[in-house]
């Protein structure tokens, strides 16, 4: 099965982009290899560039703070566990101290390296980072892979505090509800959204064995999915079977 997910507006956006590069870090750090530690320090320098949102940190801190008041609110519900709800709380409160504690905008304190802003400024450009454009650059390359990996999660690990926050806070929203089994028709499938809940995250599994790619879209009215196929010709081509796949919607 292969899992799909569709934001239903631009927080939950950066939101999965910010994890998605987060993940891929995790990837790259420990491995020994130069250029995946090049790639590894773009990968930095791409989330500062996603993070560097002015509005990014307050939202995080909000939404740590409005999961909080929810979950106490369950207090004194006998069909819910103090002992897990108060290791929830717990959790997000510490998230929220530590983001709090972050001064400015995430990697913030990585602008302040010289050395490494240089990089940044010429790893936009296609072979920007060539040796001849930046030495010591070039150098640390072929420091010992210890070397580079410490260093790399020095960098790192000023932007942990977010990366933590957002994988919690989507963590909840994905718990959030649970999926159930449609049916796209001639391979599409419409399904008008109940009001009065403002859905935030739309997440789909498919067999991959179908070959089927879904094409998403979606609003506060409606969510649509278009299965498409790729053809002999290298291009997406709409699909006509009925195809099962499963569908959740989290509010």
């Amino acid at each position: 099965m292969i899992l799909y997910e569709y934001p239903f507006n631009e927080r939950i956006r950066t939101y999965l982009r910010l994890e998605h590069l987060f993940r891929r870090l995790g990837e790259l750090v420990p491995a020994d290899s130069a250029l995946l530690h090049h790639y590894a320090l773009v990968t930095i320098f791409e989330i500062m560039d996603v993070a560097a949102r002015a509005d990014l940190k307050a939202d995080v801190m909000r939404d740590l703070e409005k999961h909080k008041h929810v979950f106490n609110s369950y207090r004194g519900n006998p069909a819910i566990s103090e002992t897990v709800l108060d290791q929830v709380i717990a959790q997000l409160e510490r998230h929220f101290n530590t983001l709090n504690t972050v001064p400015g905008k995430a990697g913030q304190s990585l602008t302040e390296n010289e050395w490494l802003m240089s990089i940044r400024s010429r790893a936009g450009i296609p072979g920007g980072t060539c040796e001849f454009d930046l030495p010591a650059y070039y150098a640390w390359q072929h420091h010992k892979a210890s070397a580079r990996r410490a260093d790399l999660e020095r960098w790192a690990a000023t932007l942990s505090p977010l990366a933590e926050s957002i994988y919690l806070l989507l963590k909840l929203l994905r718990d959030a509800d649970v999926p159930y089994k449609v049916i796209a028709a001639n391979g599409q499938f419409q399904q008008t959204l109940p009001q009065g809940r403002t859905f935030q995250l739309l997440r789909m599994r498919i067999d991959q064995t179908m070959g089927l790619v879904p094409e998403i879209s979606g609003n506060r009215l409606m969510v649509s999915v278009r299965l498409m196929k790729l053809g002999e010709d290298d291009r997406l081509h709409q699909s006509t079977e009925n195809a099962p796949f499963e569908l959740t919607l989290c509010a």
